[in-house]
This record gives structure tokens, sequence and C-alpha cells, in this order.
């Protein structure tokens, strides 16, 4: 990946995080949170 990709990438899902915040209220930051707990909770029963 080259550095125009990376920035361009990190702009777009900062811009979905802002209109999170400001108009959607979607609550994105604890949707993933709480994905990312269900996939550990997953990860943890192949232990």
């Amino acid at each position: 990946m080259t550095t125009g990709n990376v920035i361009t990438l990190f702009v777009l899902i900062l811009m979905i995080f802002v209109a999170d915040a400001f108009w959607l209220h979607w609550n994105l930051p604890v949707l993933i949170g709480r994905e990312f707990v269900n996939f550990v909770e997953y990860l943890s029963f192949w232990r």
C-alpha cells in the first residue's frame, strides 16, 4: 500500500465516524466494540 492509499483510507474512515457523531447517530464505536467482544469470545471458544 502506498502512502496515498493509506491516507485516503484513513480519511474515509474518519469521515464515517464524524458523520456518525453529527448526523447518523448509529453509535458506531459502541457497535464496533460489541462486535469485537463477540469476536474475541468466538475465538476463545476455539482455544
